[in-house]
């Protein structure tokens, strides 16, 4: 399970800049289906010049292998990556069922490079708790 969220003002397509972004709608994506999981309402702000508005918007989006974006500036770009979250620019307004669906196909099919690393993250996660666990009641290696 992929958690991906979008950059959009009506929940249907992504047509935001990251920075300037009015709303944000959260999937949890598996090969076989897509559910909204969250959506998080920020106030219109200019896109320049408030550093301040990027911390909020990293913050609820903590979790997320994925943001899909219209525009992102190099700041935002930095936060995100250092937060976890694949930023991803597309160049025309997409339909987020689409692109769900998109997600879906690769998460089953493979080939699509931050997909690929987010799923290679996730079980080295769950090998680590295993271990973890396995420790803690006892097991030696």
């Amino acid at each position: 399970m992929l958690r991906v969220a979008f950059a959009s003002t009506d929940r249907t397509r992504v047509n935001q800049h990251f920075g300037a972004a009015e709303g944000f709608a959260v999937y949890e994506v598996t090969p076989d289906k897509a559910t909204l999981v969250g959506v998080a309402e920020f106030a219109e702000e200019a896109m320049d010049g408030n550093e301040d508005k990027l911390t909020a918007k990293v913050d609820f989006l903590a979790g997320c292998a994925a943001v899909y974006v219209m525009a992102i500036g190099a700041s935002a770009i930095k936060k995100l990556m250092a937060a976890g979250v694949q930023p991803i620019r597309i160049n025309e307004v997409d339909a987020i069922d689409d692109l769900l669906l998109e997600i879906s196909k690769a998460m089953n099919e493979g080939g699509v490079a931050w997909i690929d690393r987010a799923i290679a993250l996730q079980d080295k996660a769950k090998s680590a708790d295993r271990f973890n666990a396995m420790e803690e009641e006892g097991w030696e290696g």
